[in-house]
């Protein structure tokens, strides 16, 4: 199959009218949740009252975005099934450890962010420096997904780019700035059965094409991957396999120190468990969110490798065949109409809701962590709100120029990727440490989060700018950065606590793992004691799962 001719798909009348109605709803979705905005807590988390499978879904969709959709897809047909690595190692183990060891930290302390439980364990430095780099983060992952949304736009429209990024940026904006979390965490619940919705018949359709799952095998067989791709831990041994990495840099680099990063300390993520009506439902969102997750690569994975085998020259460096555009050019060449304009829904779906977490995540941490805390103190409520709704306009607003750095990669995935692996990976290496170790200073957490996030952006601006360091792929330098990053904030940690005073044990409780605060009060409601909501339990098998998923593609 020819993948020239651009993206422009053949939309009629049906596509555009499915589209419309589910704008329509989304905006319908956030007018309809500012009815229960009565506080910035409301606002921020959703005043905290949310049921477990609410927020759970919530949970999976907000990451289910550009990095989810564009990304993995892009990266199926790119480096073929290693690409499962970023679910069953990379995801549903730290989902798991989230939900039974962290959640009772955060949702026991009664933070409302990420960056202010550093602050209660650390000190003000620690928090501000973790709430910039965050409120950075967010923008530009938000870029991301609003990029990626741009492109869909401009290829079923043929709207000039530009264009595309500002009207994909206003809808957003809308539903946020009006419903806030609560709008945005109902439109993900929304957009997660649209997305499997759009995606679905793109894979079923896909494998019909090739002749079935053995047909595909048999394509990629004799495609430039070969038969490496169809195995996601053979070769590991060394870098000779279509991700260029060892399985030390799987293991360690994205199984340990990005996945856990990302998925235990990413606030735009925690948020979702925080909303939570209390600690048994906040314990259970991200392990109910593992589930779909152990699925997803049906849907990501299988439409790369499908693009890879039908579409002529995919893989080029500029223009309609880079592997970004796997999925447009698959629902370009094998939807008819109709079901065109459910995939096109889904896909727009999947950017709406990885752009909502991303801005809500931001707005809550510029209002809380910097602007409540270092800029305006003790106003009143109804200021910070006023003040939340213009940190969204603002987070929008930065998003939009972001989404122009994204497009300079051919490739969304490997520059999300080093964007954890500067951000995330130190400070869940900060996070982790100050957590089991109690003796570990203030003085510490803050130097150790500067000097990890400096080895990182070392490590990648020697490697991708510089020649310093020579990596097989973009993705391993992201792995081996992250690693960096990890072992730099130990060292760093260990060198200097010993130098420096420790906090008191009284500041310490329900802080640090083993120092309960005694205080909290027994939030469970009936039936939370059910065998069945056990987040061990729950967790426990999703792991399996993970580990079981692996052997058929081993």
């Amino acid at each position: 199959m020819d993948g020239g001719g651009g993206l422009r798909l053949n939309m009629n009348t049906l596509d555009y009218l499915i589209l419309a109605l589910y704008f329509v709803t989304v905006l319908g979705v956030g007018f309809a949740a500012r009815r229960a905005i009565r506080t910035s807590v409301d606002f921020f988390l959703s005043g905290r009252s949310l049921p477990a499978w609410v927020t759970g879904l919530a949970f999976v969709s907000a990451n289910l975005g550009a990095l989810e959709i564009i990304g993995m897809a892009a990266n199926g047909a790119q480096y073929g099934v290693m690409t499962v690595h970023y679910y069953w190692i990379g995801a549903v183990p730290a989902m798991v450890f989230l939900g039974i060891v962290m959640m009772p930290f955060y949702y026991g302390s009664r933070v409302r962010s990420v960056p202010e439980y550093l602050r209660l364990r650390f000190n003000r430095p620690t928090h501000l420096l973790n709430a910039l780099s965050f409120a950075a983060a967010q923008v530009l992952i938000a870029g991301v997904n609003l990029y990626a949304l741009a492109l869909v736009m401009q290829a079923l429209l043929g709207w000039p780019l530009w264009i595309a990024i500002v009207v994909g940026a206003f809808i957003v904006l809308a539903y946020i700035t009006v419903g806030g979390l609560s709008g945005a965490i109902y439109n993900e619940v929304l957009q997660f059965f649209v997305i499997l919705a759009g995606l679905i018949p793109v894979t079923v359709i896909g494998l019909v094409k090739v002749g079935g799952v053995s047909g595909l095998m048999d394509a990629v067989k004799g495609s430039k991957l070969g038969e490496a791709g169809l195995h996601a831990w053979q070769g590991t041994g060394s870098t000779d396999n279509p991700l260029g990495a060892h399985w030390l840099g799987i293991v360690f680099g994205l199984g340990f120190v990005l996945s856990f990063g990302y998925w235990t300390t990413n606030f735009a993520e925690v948020q979702r468990a925080l909303s939570a009506r209390n600690m048994s439902a906040a314990r259970r969102t991200p392990i109910i969110a593992a589930y779909p997750k152990l699925f997803i690569p049906l849907v990501t994975i299988i439409p790369g490798l499908v693009a890879l085998v039908t579409v002529k020259g995919l893989g080029a460096e500029s223009g309609s065949l880079v592997y970004n555009n796997a999925i447009p050019l698959l629902m370009r060449d094998l939807l008819p109409n109709g079901v065109l304009g459910v995939a096109v829904t889904g896909l727009l779906a999947s950017f709406m809701a990885g752009m909502a977490a991303n801005v809500s995540g931001f707005n809550t941490v510029f209002t809380y962590d910097i602007w409540q805390a270092y800029v305006q103190r003790d106003r009143s409520d109804e200021y910070y709100l006023r003040i939340g709704r213009l940190a969204t306009v603002g987070g929008v607003v930065v998003g939009i120029g972001t989404a122009f750095i994204a497009a300079g990669f051919s490739n969304i995935m490997n520059y999300i990727q080093a964007l954890f692996s500067l951000f995330n990976a130190p400070l869940f290496a900060t996070f982790i440490i100050g957590m089991f170790w109690k003796r570990m200073s203030a003085v510490a957490g803050f130097w150790s989060l500067l000097l990890g996030t400096l080895a990182a952006l070392f490590t990648y601006l020697g490697y991708k700018f510089f020649g310093w360091f020579d990596f097989n792929s973009d993705l391993e330098e992201s792995f081996w950065g992250a690693g960096i990053a990890f072992v730099t904030v130990a060292v760093v940690a260990a060198i200097i606590t010993p130098l420096t005073r420790p906090k008191r044990r009284d500041e310490l409780e329900g802080l640090v793992y083993g120092m309960a605060d005694t205080t909290l009060a027994d939030d469970s409601l009936a039936g939370d004691a059910a065998w069945y909501r056990s987040p061990v339990l729950l967790g426990g098998i999703a792991v399996l799962l993970a580990i079981l998923f692996y052997l058929p593609v081993f």
